[in-house]
């Protein structure tokens, strides 16, 4: 390891150490599913909170929460118990004025229903279905997938923001999201899945992670897409091959939280424990505030 990468590496290590807390998970949408026990229970949660984590955190913690209300404390057993008109029926009633942003109640009904669906099929949930094979990549698996809820889902807005395809060059921030709450074990991960290779794991990449990675050297591609979450992975790789995305958390909450300003300037950003190797407000000035 040079010396450029043991000072990245030690200084994510203490962005980590200091985002890595109880407080930050607190205002994160992975924080729903501590008060599940059951993995199935865990998945439903999952899949729900995931694909609706964008937008400001605590109106959209409070629409998720609302969004699992109708569940009950068992989620996997409330939709395996149930044929799927009662789901439906249930479903549409309950969360018939649910909304949050994109998302309305009846597309959360159908994900819900597909969740049921695949879970029908496989008698484990959704691993099966995202698993790689002998002649199958992750991201091939993850799109097969995805095409095939483009056709069983309702072609809504909110259907499709929830299903982007990593094989036509998106980030799947949501489900890359998704993957590392259930394949990772490291905190705050929940490692559920046995099966899913955690060595092919790519970053959720969202605007925090993309802008923040560009300020460190990361990766020097503007736009953020599926290359961009390819090159950070491989970068973090780089840093702790068994565990790259061990940083994604504390990257993530450093702008999440408001704490990266953008521009950076001694007088604003010397506490921050990247701030000896950030290069923010060089990509389009060529200067750096002091």
């Amino acid at each position: 390891m040079g010396t450029s990468t043991f000072a990245l590496k030690a200084r994510l290590d203490g962005l980590c150490q200091r985002y890595d807390t109880a407080g930050a998970l607190e205002r994160d949408p992975l924080s729903l599913l501590n008060g599940y026990y059951e993995p199935l229970d865990c998945e439903v949660v999952a899949f729900v909170a995931a694909h609706l984590a964008y937008g400001r955190v605590d109106p959209m913690i409070r629409a998720i929460r609302a969004a699992l209300a109708p569940l009950g404390a068992r989620p996997a057993a409330w939709l395996r118990e149930r044929s799927v008109l009662a789901v439906r029926k249930g479903l549409t009633s309950a969360l018939a004025s649910w909304v949050w942003r994109f998302h309305t109640g009846a597309d959360l009904v159908a994900w819900l229903l597909a969740w049921k669906r695949l879970d029908e099929e496989s008698g484990q949930g959704l691993e099966p279905h995202l698993l790689p094979g002998p002649d199958l990549a992750t991201d091939e698996a993850l799109s097969r997938l995805v095409q095939r809820l483009r056709t069983e889902l309702p072609a809504s807005y909110g259907s499709r923001f929830s299903l982007p395809d990593p094989l036509e060059g998106a980030a799947c921030k949501r489900w890359r999201m998704f993957l590392r709450w259930m394949v990772r074990t490291g905190w705050p991960d929940h490692g559920l899945w046995t099966r899913y290779p955690a060595d092919r794991l790519i970053i959720p990449l969202d605007t925090h992670v993309a802008r923040v990675s560009r300020y460190i050297g990361l990766s020097h591609r503007a736009t953020p897409d599926g290359k961009m979450a390819q090159e950070i992975t491989e970068s973090l790789r780089r840093l702790d091959p068994a565990d790259p995305l061990r940083y994604d958390f504390a990257l993530s909450h450093l702008g999440i939280l408001g704490d990266c300003p953008g521009v950076r300037k001694r007088s604003t950003c010397a506490e921050c424990p990247l701030y000896s190797v950030c290069r923010a407000g060089s990509e389009s000035t060529g200067r750096i505030s002091r």
